[in-house]
């Protein structure tokens, strides 16, 4: 008895370890994979298509 709760405290325990560190790559993938952008290239396209308004957007639903 006291074997099997010792098995599942240290499935739990790895498990957790294994979400942890995927998690971890997980972020660093996506920082890696997220283009880089000079400042000038970000001027442009400020120049270009204005900063992003704040206002509140609507969407509808239909069914068709």
């Amino acid at each position: 008895m006291a074997v099997i709760l010792e098995e599942k405290k240290i499935r739990a325990i790895v498990k957790e370890s294994v979400k942890e560190a995927m998690d971890a790559q997980m972020i660093k993938l996506g920082a890696f994979l997220i283009p880089h952008m000079s400042a000038k290239e970000q001027k442009n396209i400020v120049k270009l298509y204005k900063w992003p308004s704040r206002k509140a957007s609507r969407s509808y639903q239909v069914e068709l």
